[in-house]
C-alpha cells in the first residue's frame, strides 16, 4: 500500500469560503436585528406591513447565508470534529445557546483555515529541497488492534505530509492482533519482499505501540537486520504496560474468553488471517515484555541507528476514549503517561525523545499518529515526522 498524496488547497478555499460566510451572517444578523427593533417602535404604530415585509425579507437573506455557511464548514472542515458537529446540532434550536455554538464553529473553523494554509505555504517553500526525500523508504509499522486500511489511515494526515516533501511511504500490512514472535514474522516477509520488489537495499522503519515490539524481535529473530537502516520506536511499551497486567489479573476468564472470541472472529472478517488477541494483550504486560526482553535483549542493533519517542498527556479530559478513561488508571499504576504507556516504558536505541508541550494538554498515544486528525496547540505531529525523517535523510538514511 503506497498512497497517493492529495493537495487539501481546494478544500481549505471551500472551508475559508464557508467561514467567511458565517462571519457574514453574524454580523449581519446582529446589525440586522438591532435595526429591526429600533424600527419597530416607529413604523408597527403607523404602518406595520413595510416592517413585516422587511422582517420577512432579511430572514430569507439571512437563512440562505446561514446554511450555505454552515453546510460548507461541515462538508469541509476536519477540525470541527463529530463533538463540535454534535454540539452545532444539538444547540442549533436553542435561543442563545445557538449562537454560543456558532461562535465555536467559527473560531474552530477560522483556526484551521489560518493553520493549514501556513502550513501548504511551508510546504510549497521547501518543496524543492525533498526534506523527507531519504536514501531508503520509509516503512510505516502500525500498533495492536489496527490494520493499514485505504479508507481510514491508521498514521492520519502524517503519510500524505511526508510524501509530499519527497519521502516514499510504505506501511506494514500485517495482522491487528497476534503475538510479537508471529507479527514479527509477518513483517519480516513485508520487508524482504519490498526490498526485492523495489531494490532499495533496506528500509528507515517508523513503528508504532506494539509495532516497536514487533519489529525488534524482527531484527533479532527474523534476520532482516541487513535490510533495515533505522528503527524509530513511536510510544512503544519496550518494559509492557502495568495496566495490562492489571485488566489481566481483574477480568475473569470466562470474560477475557468472550472478548476473545468476539474480537477474534471481528479480526478475521476484516482480513485478519490468524488473530490471537490475548497473545497480543500477554505480550504486552510488564512480565510480557520482561520474557520479551530476556529472549532478544534490550540493547540497540549494531549498524542499525536506532531510537525512541515517547509523549505525556496531561489530563484525562483531553485524551479521546477511551484513553480518558485508561489515563487516570495507568497514572496511579506507572505514573506518566500517554494514556496507555508510562515514561519509564518508552526509551530505547541510541536517542530517547520525550514531547511534553507546553499548556494543559499534552500528548496521547493516538495524537502520536494523528488517529483524530486533530491540530494541538503547541505540537504539530506532521512536522515531528518531517523532522524526523529529515534527520534520517541528513544522517544518509
Amino acid at each position: 500500500m503506497n498512497g497517493a498524496t492529495a493537495t487539501p488547497s481546494g478544500r481549505l478555499r471551500a472551508c475559508g469560503f464557508g467561514v467567511a460566510t458565517l462571519q457574514v451572517f453574524w454580523w449581519t444578523t446582529l446589525v440586522a436585528t438591532v435595526a429591526l427593533a429600533g424600527a419597530a417602535f416607529v413604523m408597527i404604530p403607523l404602518d406595520w406591513l413595510p416592517w413585516l415585509v422587511a422582517t420577512i425579507v432579511v430572514v430569507l437573506v439571512e437563512s440562505v447565508i446561514f446554511w450555505v455557511g454552515i453546510i460548507t464548514v461541515y462538508l469541509t472542515s476536519v477540525q470541527l470534529g463529530m463533538r463540535i458537529r454534535v454540539i452545532g446540532i444539538v444547540c442549533g434550536w436553542i435561543p442563545i445557546a445557538n449562537l454560543i455554538a456558532l461562535r465555536l464553529i467559527i473560531r474552530t473553523v477560522r483556526d484551521e483555515v489560518r493553520f493549514e494554509t501556513a502550513k501548504e505555504a511551508l510546504d510549497r517553500s521547501r518543496a524543492a529541497q525533498r526534506v523527507c526525500a531519504t536514501r531508503y523508504p520509509i516503512l510505516l509499522v502500525h500498533g495492536v488492534f489496527f490494520r493499514d486500511s485505504r479508507l481510514i489511515n491508521y498514521w492520519g494526515r502524517i503519510p500524505a505530509e511526508l510524501e509530499r516533501n519527497g519521502a516514499t511511504i510504505y506501511y506494514g500490512n500485517h495482522q491487528s492482533a497476534a503475538s510479537v514472535a508471529d507479527s514479527a514474522r509477518e513483517l519480516a516477509d513485508r520487508i524482504r519482499r519490498i526490498v526485492e520488489e523495489t531494490g532499495c537495499g533496506k528500509v528507515n522503519v517508523i513503528a508504532h505501540s506494539k509495532g516497536g515490539l514487533d519489529m525488534r524481535w524482527a531484527i533479532a529473530r527474523e534476520g532482516i537486520g541487513a535490510y533495515v537502516a533505522s528503527l524509530t520506536t513511536i510510544n512503544t511499551p519496550h518494559r509492557g504496560c502495568g495496566f495490562a497486567d492489571y485488566l489481566l489479573g481483574s477480568i475473569p476468564e470466562p470474560a477475557q474468553r468472550r472478548v476473545t472470541a468476539s474480537y477474534n472472529a471481528a479480526a478475521a472478517k476484516l482480513g485478519d488471517t490468524h488473530p490471537d488477541f490475548m497473545a497480543a494483550v500477554h505480550d504486552l504486560t510488564q512480565a510480557g515484555c520482561e520474557r520479551i526482553n530476556r529472549s532478544i535483549g534490550l540493547g540497540q542493533f549494531p549498524g542499525i541507528v536506532c531510537q525512541s519517542v515517547g509523549s505525556r498527556l496531561l489530563h484525562a479530559t483531553t485524551g479521546r476514549f477511551p484513553l480518558n478513561f485508561t489515563y487516570p488508571l495507568v497514572k496511579w499504576f506507572d505514573g506518566p503517561n500517554d494514556g496507555l504507556v508510562s515514561r519509564p516504558s518508552f526509551p530505547w536505541g541510541d536517542w530517547f525523545t520525550w514531547l511534553e508541550p507546553s499548556g494543559d494538554r499534552g500528548i496521547s498515544h493516538a495524537d502520536m499518529i494523528d488517529l483524530n486528525r486533530e491540530n494541538i496547540p503547541g505540537f504539530d505531529v506532521r512536522e515531528f515526522y518531517v523532522g524526523l525523517v529529515a534527520e534520517l535523510k541528513r544522517k544518509g538514511l
